[in-house]
């Protein structure tokens, strides 16, 4: 078999497997009507009948959740991936088994391929460093580094009357 032959088999092999892992991941999460989907790094509100006295999270890496209000839950998307939050009375009686799918926001969303190394840029309008799971390693600590200190000024400026760095000096 010539270079070429072989070439044209292994592209139409890869074709076959992309569009193989395409279906795999859309029938893996595919959402019903009952679904409460949450876009990665967003959160929404579920409003329960009444007061919940316990949250039990199925899979907490994929979604964070507080309870806001008694019967109010800010639901946060963490990963991409289904989980599901259970909501217990005071009495351990079920309020609400609701499942969770965290999809990505795809608009302006940019990623870089350099080789395996996978880098993600959030681009509204201007495209910044985002942090997302399966990013290349170093590239995804860097990130992370950075929002760590974000967060870090944002709570030393709320903390210390809106001055950020210099408030603390």
């Amino acid at each position: 078999m010539t270079s070429r032959a072989l070439l044209k088999v292994l592209k139409s092999e890869s074709r076959r497997v992309a569009l193989a892992c395409s279906l795999i991941l859309l029938s893996a999460t595919a959402t019903t009507a009952q679904d409460l989907v949450v876009k990665y790094d967003q959160s929404q509100l579920l409003r329960l009948p009444r007061p919940v006295a316990e949250i039990i999270i199925g899979n907490p890496s994929i979604a964070d959740i507080s309870v806001q209000a008694g019967n109010l839950l800010v639901i946060t998307g963490k990963t991409f991936g289904i989980t599901n939050v259970i909501a217990l009375d005071s009495e351990k009686n079920v309020i609400q088994d609701q499942r969770i799918v965290v999809v990505r926001e795809d608009a302006r969303v940019v990623n870089v391929q350099r080789g395996g190394k996978r880098e993600t840029y959030n681009c509204t309008p201007d495209c910044n460093p985002s942090l997302v799971v399966g990013d290349d390693q170093a590239y995804f600590e860097t990130v992370g580094r950075m929002a760590e200190r974000k967060i870090k000024f944002s709570e030393t400026s709320a903390e210390g009357g809106g001055g950020g760095a210099a408030a603390s000096q």
